[in-house]
């Protein structure tokens, strides 16, 4: 998922996933060893389980999933498993592709029960995996069923909301047991669904029957399946983005309400603009239809991620209704769609694994991440989904972040990939600090770096465009993932613009600065400045997200309700010991509003009048004086007299 990102801290990079798990070693399907010896040895418990094996499965899945209580928000699922009588090991998908991390929501998963022929088998937890489970198959036996029920969350402090009474997302990898020792690719697949009454849905999958609520989709392999999800709902519009293409594309939205479906002809356009772009830009087609999955919700949980013919998008419900207010969120679709060819046809080696459960390798994230973070921007401006002049304010917010980023010291960006795995998104005490998932941003302006470097160099006959051609355009209607390495990119961007690519690349990611790698915004035509009065487009987004934005001046953000948070290590309200969990009162003795402490910033550079902040954390209260006089400050980008604008370049419509 990723939607554009600005300073203002509820706008961070799009979600990945938690903790890492050893790789389990076993001698193939069916092999185990002594059970009660396995339980008496955790190490040798998780030894059971079978290895990922490239013989076939013995048979197809046929999967059930009843997602029609939208009242009490949970999914009954039944499972038809062929099985051999033996020792069996039942999979719940941990690592989930797109989130980078071991992720699977086992947490909501609930009230296993499994039959061979009408009779209960006992099943046991495995004391170290405990996404496996372990089960004895009885002789004669051809059939497991299995019955069991994803809860989605019906709090915000419960994780993502998948079901409301009016939307419903199915993310396939949290509905399915799979038996170790296959690869996922080899195991087939029926997959059932039974809607809510009149419910309509959008999906890559292909639709065999509908018969009233009840779908059949024909059946595929199981990480096809995975990559295939789907969104349904009471108000359902189907809007198509390629009219009279051979290869369809469509925006599939759901809705809070029918009124919020409503998107004027040109907004559509627009839209429409965005595909055009983004088949002139790779001049390939690596789908047989693709599908924007579209939540339209302030219940439904949002999103932003990438499937190979679809994508999974969550925003709130003005999108398309108070559409001057929401431009900032409009880079969101351009991203995910990129990564049809970022990441789900051209995939980093690291990903490429045999099972859900075996862990992902995230080194080359600055590509799959990185470089989509810089296209969705580029498409966005070239569909004219975000107006150039905002574009520019948005790259000089990011330029801005990511060159204030403290925690560059001890941390390089190369080792953000691992944040997936570290971190998981959870709330951050000093984000500044410890740093986040920041090859998506900061990737992004490395990859204008290259972009900018080949331009420069080719004389402006070649740039980026050229490599997104060759390296991830090839074989057009290819649908096969092809894996790439570091080495790869190196050879692809030497073949567009000879140069130490290797060289280039590896101080950029390993680097420690000082500051962000801006060197491509020179080379673009253009400098970081900052002034007393934010950009349009920054104001924007201040207006949107409810902070105020004081990142630049006192290091640091504040809330509609004077919550202080995002605090810039080493800053001013650093220096002057904030901290998070911290609410500000007042301002040189006036109840706190935004225009209030901006007053009091700009009568500070006289050197005269001291901010003095009154504020509360937990029950102490106290008043905080902060030594700072050189007012409002504001990012922007101005242009380098003399230079080519490469930028206006870079982000114009490609004929």
């Amino acid at each position: 998922m990723t939607a554009t990102k600005t300073a203002t801290p509820s706008r961070l990079p799009r979600l990945r996933a938690t903790a890492l798990l050893a790789t389990l070693m076993a001698t193939g399907p069916g092999a185990y060893a002594d059970t009660t010896a396995a339980n008496a040895d955790p190490a040798a418990r998780a030894a059971t389980i079978a290895a990922p094996g490239d013989q076939p499965y013995p048979g197809t899945i046929v999967l059930k999933v009843d997602a029609s209580n939208t009242a009490q928000q949970f999914f009954r699922i039944h499972e038809s498993i062929p099985v051999q009588p033996g020792k069996l090991t039942l999979l719940y998908p941990q690592w989930v592709p797109g989130n980078h991390g071991p992720s699977g929501p086992l947490n909501q998963f609930a009230g296993l029960k499994l039959t061979v022929d009408g009779k209960p088998l006992d099943w046991q937890r495995d004391t170290v995996n405990v996404y496996a489970f372990h089960v004895e198959v009885p002789a004669g036996a051809t059939t497991l069923e299995a019955e069991y029920q994803y809860l989605s969350p019906v709090e915000a402090n419960q994780g993502r909301t998948t079901m409301t009474g009016d939307i419903l997302g199915v993310q396939w990898h949290a509905m399915v047991l799979y038996p170790a020792g296959y690869r996922t690719r080899a195991i087939p697949v029926q997959p059932n669904l039974t809607l809510p009454a009149g419910w309509q849905y959008g999906t890559a999958l292909e639709t065999d029957r509908r018969s009233g609520d009840d779908v059949a989709f024909k059946p595929l392999d199981l990480e096809k399946l995975v990559d295939s999800p789907l969104f349904a709902g009471r108000y359902f519009r189907r809007f198509d983005l390629a009219p009279g293409a051979s290869v369809p594309v469509h925006l599939d939205v759901v809705a809070d309400s029918a009124e919020a479906l409503e998107a004027r002809p040109e907004q559509i356009e627009l839209h429409r603009a965005m595909v055009t772009q983004a088949l002139k830009l790779f001049n390939s087609q690596h789908y047989a239809h693709y599908d924007f999955l579209f939540a339209l919700s302030d219940e439904f949980g949002g999103i932003g991620r990438e499937h190979h013919q679809s994508s999974e998008n969550g925003l709130k419900t003005g999108y398309f209704t108070d559409w001057a207010k929401n431009e900032g969120e409009r880079s969101l679709l351009p991203h995910e769609f990129t990564h049809s060819w970022n990441g789900k046809f051209r995939r980093p080696a690291g990903q490429d694994v045999p099972d859900f459960n075996t862990p992902l390798q995230n080194a080359l994230l600055w590509v799959y991440e990185g470089q989509t973070q810089y296209w969705g921007e580029v498409l966005s401006a070239r569909s004219g989904l975000i107006k150039l002049e905002h574009m520019r304010e948005l790259f000089a917010a990011m330029a801005a972040r990511y060159d204030m980023v403290q925690g560059r010291s001890w941390r390089a960006v190369q080792d953000t990939t691992n944040d997936p795995i570290i971190n998981a998104r959870r709330p951050q005490p000093w984000n500044n600090w410890q740093r986040a998932e920041d090859y998506y941003s900061e990737g992004a302006l490395i990859w204008l770096d290259v972009d900018t470097k080949i331009r420069e160099m080719s004389n402006e006959r070649r740039s980026l465009n050229d490599f997104a051609r060759s390296f991830f355009g090839v074989d057009d209607g290819a649908s096969v993932a092809n894996y790439y390495t570091f080495e790869d990119v190196v050879q692809a961007l030497n073949a567009v613009q000879p140069y130490d690519w290797a060289s280039f690349l590896r101080t950029r990611l390993d680097g420690h600065g000082p500051g962000a790698p801006l060197d491509g915004l020179a080379r673009a035509g253009w400098k970081l400045v900052y002034t007393d009065k934010p950009t349009d487009f920054l104001k924007a987004q201040e207006d949107l997200s409810k902070w105020a934005n004081f990142q630049y001046s006192l290091g640091f953000s504040v809330s509609a309700d004077g919550k202080i948070d995002a605090l810039r290590w080493d800053g001013p309200g650093f220096r002057a010991g904030l901290s998070g969990s911290t609410t500000l009162l007042a301002v040189n003795g006036r109840a706190y509003k935004a225009e209030v402490l901006r007053a009091a910033i700009t009568a500070a550079r006289d050197g005269k009048h001291p901010i003095e902040l009154l504020v509360k954390k937990g029950n102490l209260y106290r008043t905080v004086a902060l030594d700072y006089r050189d007012g409002l400050k504001y990012p922007r980008l101005e242009r380098l007299p003399g230079t080519p604008d490469r930028l206006t370049t870079i982000l114009q419509p490609l004929k």
